[in-house]
Parts: C-alpha cells; sequence; structure tokens
C-alpha cells in the first residue's frame, strides 16, 4: 500500500501525520483549528486517502502556523507514499458545484512546485477562520508535494461554500492523478523517465 507518516516538530507546531493513498475515506482529524479539521475530514472522504493527523500548534498566537505546516506534512506525505510516481496517472481535474460556488481543480503531479490560486474569497473569516490561510495551506501543500495545482472559482458567492467547493475538488482530482493506470505497466509516466 502508498502509505506514509510525517512527524514534524517546529517552535511552532508539532504535527504527526499518516496518509493511506489506497484507503477508503477514513480519517481522524484533530489539527487545532476546527474549521481545517471540516475540510480536511472532506479531503479524505472524497479522495477515498485514509488521513489521520494531530498537531499541537500555538493557536494562541494565530492559525497561521498550525495551517501552514499541516500543508507542509500534507505535502510531504504525498511525495512520500508516491515514491517514485511508477504507473500513476500523473493528471487529475474535476470541477465540483456546491451550491451557488463552482470550482475546478486541475494536478500535475510533475515533480515541478507552482499553485495558480483563482479564488475569490469574499469574507475575511468563516465563523472564526481566516480564509487567507486557505491559499497558505494549498502553497505549503504544493511546494512540499513538488505538484502543480491550479485552483479556479467559476462561481461563488458564500465563503464557506467556495472553500469547502475547493478541498472537495482538489481531493477528487488528486484522487484521478494518484490512480494506477494499468495501461501504464508500471512505468513512469513522463518521457524524461522521471518526475
Amino acid at each position: 500500500m502508498r502509505t506514509a507518516q510525517i512527524n514534524r516538530k517546529t517552535n511552532e507546531t508539532d504535527i504527526c501525520l499518516t496518509l493511506n493513498l489506497d484507503g477508503s475515506g477514513k480519517s481522524h482529524i484533530d489539527s487545532g483549528v476546527g474549521f481545517l479539521d471540516h475540510m480536511l475530514t472532506l479531503f479524505a472522504s472524497h479522495g477515498r486517502f485514509d488521513l489521520e493527523l494531530r498537531c499541537k500548534g500555538d493557536t494562541y498566537v494565530d492559525d497561521h502556523h498550525s495551517v501552514e505546516d499541516i500543508g507542509i506534512a500534507l505535502g510531504q506525505a504525498l511525495t512520500a507514499a508516491l515514491g517514485d510516481k511508477r504507473g500513476i496517472n500523473r493528471y487529475g481535474s474535476f470541477i465540483l458545484a456546491m451550491d451557488e460556488a463552482l470550482i475546478l481543480s486541475a494536478f500535475d503531479l510533475s515533480g515541478r512546485a507552482y499553485l495558480n490560486f483563482g479564488l475569490d474569497i469574499p469574507t475575511a473569516r468563516v465563523g472564526t477562520f481566516d480564509t487567507e490561510l486557505v491559499e497558505e495551506f494549498f502553497l505549503g501543500f504544493v511546494r512540499n508535494a513538488a505538484c502543480t495545482l491550479h485552483l479556479k472559482q467559476f462561481e461563488g458567492k458564500n465563503s464557506h461554500h467556495i472553500i469547502e467547493g475547493t478541498f472537495k475538488a482538489v481531493a477528487r482530482a488528486l484522487r484521478e492523478a494518484v490512480a494506477i493506470d494499468p495501461k501504464l505497466c508500471g512505468e513512469v509516466p513522463s518521457t524524461k523517465g522521471v518526475l
């Protein structure tokens, strides 16, 4: 099975994260940030990934360090779980509708880090969650997963719907990108021979 465990400890956060790419969508999430717990539970369910996460962070300062570092740890786990990426689709995309929100997510597990963050989140907060941290999460993830991720919002007025639609779309697109293509017969999906 394609699994990885990441332990990341800094002066700001202490994270233990386990990812199984070939799971059933089970999760146990305790990030210390309630809204992020909700998003990562959805991510695991829609990606059919098993995800366990515990984070003790300096949330008495704010949620920034925890959210960013969890993105970093999730990206590191994806890299470790994929190994040399033999046999994977490599590409994945999904357009997800959630009420008035319509979100596109597209991946290339290329080995090159790039984030095109095309969301327009209208409010500064959802509950107590700082919405600008959504971009920080995905920046940390992309840089450490060494992948290209495009996020595009076609429609949306409700901040919660936009963010939730994004996490679900990312999960669905990533599920497609990491899936094994039997036609590749274990080959690395690149003319260069490596990703």
